[in-house]
């Protein structure tokens, strides 16, 4: 379903002139209003928006990705149409909750934190879902999945494949 490497996608700078213009009077602290406002416009901060970045700012390039690679918040390849969140959580994992990640990600073909090669699909692990009864669970946009089966994995990505 999916390749671990990812595709460049063509990126309309133009798109941060407005941004720029946004945030024009802010002296020395621009940056991260900047960065959100682009991974808006992006949907993630591809590298030819973070280098005009660097060159309208005057900020090293190398300072930039240590924001962005600091904060959470902040992505450096595209997310797919819909995130997949696994739980890890104490309540899936003596649930056999391994075993539902190994078929998510021999599904899809991509470890946690891919994206598939079409972008349909994000896989993600979270701490905890807050659904222990489910265990184990799954989140797919804001569905919930719960007492999965490895074997059922396949049906219900089939399922969001619209």
């Amino acid at each position: 379903m999916g390749s671990s490497s990812q595709s460049v996608q063509a990126v309309d700078l133009s798109q941060l002139d407005a941004v720029f213009a946004k945030y024009a009077d802010m002296a020395n602290g621009s940056l991260i209003p900047v960065l959100q406002a682009a991974q808006d416009t992006y949907g993630y901060l591809p590298l030819k928006a973070l280098e005009t970045i660097a060159r309208k700012l005057q900020i090293p390039i190398s300072q930039i990705y240590g924001v962005v690679t600091f904060y959470a918040q902040f992505r450096l390849v595209p997310r797919g149409k819909h995130v997949i969140r696994s739980c890890q959580g104490t309540a899936c994992h003596v649930r056999n909750s391994a075993r539902i990640l190994e078929s998510l990600k021999s599904t899809l073909g991509v470890a946690p934190g891919g994206t598939t090669e079409d972008l349909k699909f994000t896989l993600e692990t979270v701490a905890c879902i807050g659904a222990c009864s489910l265990a184990p669970v799954m989140m797919i946009d804001t569905d919930a999945h719960g007492r999965l089966r490895p074997d059922r994995i396949p049906k219900i990505l089939d399922s969001y494949s619209n």
